[in-house]
C-alpha cells in the first residue's frame, strides 16, 4: 500500500481526521467483536475492549502504558472499571488534548493521563509499567520490531504485553499489488500509511524479546460486520461528515470499507488479538 497520499505521517493524519472517526467508528475508534452478528456498533467495539480485558489479566493498581491511547476512551475505561493507572500516548497532539479532556470530564485525570510520544522510542523508564495496551495501534508503526523491544523494555517481570490489530493473512503477490494499486491508495487515502504482518510476525519478535505468548486469538470473523456498521454511520451523518473530511475524504473512506470487506472475505487481510507475558 504505497500510493501517495496527503498526510503520510499517522499523526498528522489523525489530527486531521478525530472528529469525523468518532461519528464513524464511536468513541472507541476501533472494530468491533461481533458475538451475534447482529450487535450495535457501540456494544461489539466494548466487546472487543472486554477481549483484550481479558488478555490482560488487570489487577487493581496496576500501572498501565496505553499505546495509541486515541482520544482516552479505552484508558479512561480501564481506570474505572479495572482499578488501574494508565499513561496514553500517541504522537497526535489533538488525540492527547481529547483524551487529557475526557479524562478531566469524567473525573479522572489523577489516574489516565496522556502524553506525545512515539510508541517506538518511548523514553519511559525500563520497567515501570505493569501492563502495557496496544489496541489497533500497530499498524501505524512501521518499526514493528521497535514497537515490541519497547513493550518488553518498560514492562515489569511478570508483566504482559497486549495488542490487536489488523493482520495479513497471506501474501501479496506484487502483480496483485500492481493490479490493485488503485484500491491501495484509497486505503491509505482513507486511514493514512499502514502496514499489515501477520500474527506469527508479531509472536516472533514478542518471543524475540523473551516474552512467553500466552493468548492467541484471530478474530477476522468475528471483526467482519464492523464496515456494514461503518456505512450505516455514513448514511446516518453524511452531511456532518462531509463538513469534517470533505466529500472526496468521505468518498475515499466508504469505499475503502468495500475494499477491506473483499480482503477480509478473500483471506488478504483479517484481525488478531494476542498477549505476551514478561518473565517474572
Amino acid at each position: 500500500m504505497n500510493a501517495p497520499t496527503a498526510d503520510p505521517e499517522p499523526a498528522a493524519h489523525y489530527d486531521r481526521v478525530t472528529d469525523g472517526w468518532r461519528l464513524l467508528f464511536g468513541d472507541s475508534l476501533h472494530y468491533g467483536v461481533f458475538d451475534q452478528g447482529d450487535e450495535p456498533l457501540a456494544v461489539a467495539t466494548q466487546a472487543l475492549t472486554d477481549r483484550m480485558i481479558a488478555a490482560a489479566a488487570f489487577e487493581p493498581g496496576l500501572r498501565v502504558l496505553d499505546i495509541g491511547c486515541g482520544t482516552g476512551d479505552p484508558a479512561c475505561h480501564l481506570v474505572r472499571t479495572q482499578d488501574v493507572d494508565v499513561l496514553g500516548i500517541t504522537t497526535s497532539r489533538v488525540g492527547v488534548d481529547r483524551a487529557s479532556a475526557r479524562a478531566a470530564a469524567d473525573g479522572l485525570a489523577d489516574r489516565a493521563t496522556f502524553e506525545v510520544r512515539d510508541g517506538t522510542a518511548n523514553e519511559l523508564p525500563d520497567e515501570s509499567f505493569d501492563r502495557v495496551w496496544a489496541l489497533e495501534s500497530s499498524h501505524l508503526m512501521p518499526a514493528r520490531d521497535a514497537l515490541i523491544a519497547e513493550s518488553a523494555r518498560v514492562l515489569r517481570p511478570g508483566g504482559r504485553l497486549v495488542l490487536c490489530d489488523l493482520i495479513r493473512r497471506r501474501d501479496i503477490p506484487f502483480k496483485e499489488v500492481r493490479d490493485r494499486r488503485v484500491d491501495f491508495a484509497t486505503l491509505r487515502e482513507a486511514f493514512g500509511e499502514a502496514r499489515m504482518d501477520p500474527l506469527d510476525s508479531y509472536l516472533a519478535l514478542a518471543e524475540a524479546q523473551g516474552l512467553t505468548i500466552e493468548v492467541r486469538t484471530d478474530l477476522t470473523e468475528a471483526t467482519l460486520p464492523t464496515f456494514d456498521r461503518w456505512r450505516a454511520n455514513i448514511a446516518e451523518h453524511r452531511d456532518e461528515l462531509v463538513e469534517l473530511l470533505g466529500a472526496d475524504g468521505l468518498d475515499a473512506f466508504e469505499r475503502s470499507t468495500h475494499i477491506l470487506e473483499g480482503f477480509w472475505h478473500d483471506g488478504t487481510l483479517g484481525y488478531a488479538l494476542f498477549a505476551a507475558s514478561k518473565p517474572a
